[in-house]
Formats: structure tokens, sequence, C-alpha cells
């Protein structure tokens, strides 16, 4: 008598389902995807690297696309993100969000699933689109959220596109003296401009008069130094 077959996606007695289980597979998800890439990792790989059943590792996130969202997602902690950059307020948000990505990044543990991600992305439609879909939905809409200012989700796609331009030369291409400066001479230096995209009028916008010290590009957006008054 043979065994009856078993429906998609379900776990199989032999898999090692339990507490942890799913932790282990992102462990394992990222760990595949910093040493392979996404084209070269594949679920069975991610099931032997977790030392589960690949009928769990599809019972947990369904395909490929969704446990490479997922192990995205365990390292960006999105929602901690938002907390701790935008949700403090305007003030000083520029460097806020300059210091927790350098420092991200600056973090060994953190940085191989980094880099797999964004070299996935940069080689592999299907990633790319995995990743934009995260930044869209989970990371950038949120902190568009958090913004009172016209068009909040294209600066907030402003500042993502800076901060990634910078990881690409410092820590893919490695690009000098980038890839060697001191990360608070990078973020003395980017604050500013990362702050002017989140909280600074439009130059473009018609209601914008260039010569109000309260609405037009030269006003404060809390990143430049106080000047004392008088000679």
């Amino acid at each position: 008598m043979t065994d009856a077959p078993r429906r998609r996606g379900r776990p199989s007695k032999r898999a090692e389902d339990g507490p942890g289980a799913r932790e282990r597979i992102l462990a394992a998800a990222r760990a595949e995807f910093a040493a392979r890439g996404y084209d070269k990792t594949s679920m069975r790989g991610i099931a032997k690297e977790a030392g589960v059943d690949a009928a769990l590792v599809h019972h947990y996130f369904g395909s490929k696309d969704e446990v490479f969202a997922a192990a995205i997602e365990v390292t960006f902690e999105p929602a901690l993100v938002v907390s701790a950059v935008v949700g403090a307020g305007p003030e000083g948000v520029g460097e806020r969000l300059a210091r927790f990505f350098l420092a991200l990044w600056e973090d060994p543990a953190a940085r191989a699933p980094l880099l797999a991600v964004l070299r996935s992305a940069m080689t592999n439609e299907a990633a790319a689109k995995v990743l934009r879909g995260f930044l869209l939905r989970r990371l950038l809409e949120r902190v568009a959220g958090e913004l009172d200012v016209p068009d909040p989700r294209f600066r907030a796609e402003l500042a993502a596109s800076h901060m990634v331009g910078i990881a690409v030369l410092r820590y893919v291409i490695q690009v000098e003296p980038m890839a060697s400066a001191d990360p608070e001479r990078i973020i003395a230096l980017v604050a500013p401009t990362l702050q002017r995209y989140l909280t600074a009028p439009d130059p473009s916008d018609p209601k914008t008069d260039p010569s109000d010290p309260e609405t037009g590009p030269g006003r404060r957006t809390g990143t430049e130094p106080v000047r004392p008054e008088g000679p």
C-alpha cells in the first residue's frame, strides 16, 4: 500500500517543525542569498541549510520571492527604521536617517545579507521586483506617511536613492576614497541633503515664494548652524 500524496505546501511528518522553525528558515535564507545570490539560491537549498523539509519552507513562505522578501524585512526591520528616524519629528531627520543607514551597513553581521539583497536586485529582475515592492510598501510609504510635506513619497524615494547610491559605491564597488571614508564624515556631508529632500519646500512648486524665509528654498531645515546676530 502506497502513502497518500501530500498536499502542496504542507510540511511532511519528517519536517522539523516546531518553535523557532520559521526563524531558522529565515536565517538560512539570509545565509544562502548572501553566499549564492538570488539566482543560485533554491528553496531546497534553504531547507537543507535550515535542517527542515523543503515542504516546510513552502508552507511558511510559498515561493522563493516570498522568502526573499521576508529575509529583507528581517534585515531592515522597517517599523523600527520609521520610528527611530521619522517618528521623532522633522528636526534632524536627515542626520538620523544617514546615521541609521551607515550604522546598519557598518555592522558586519548585517552587511552580508544587505550585500546579497543589493547584488541580487542589480542582476536579477525578479529580485529587483521583490526589493522594489518591499521598499515601496514596507518602508518608503511608511516614511512618506510621517512627512507633512507635498509629494512625501517622491521625497522619500529621493532620500532612498541617495543612500542606496552610497551603499553601491562604498560597499559593492568599493570606490575610493568613499570606501574607506570615516562614516562620521559621510554623515556630516550627506545629512543636509537628506534633510532637504525630506523637509524643504519644493522650489518648482508655484506656491513656493523664493523670497519668503519661511517657505522659500533658503529657509532653515534643521541642519544649518545657528549664526549669532550682529557684526
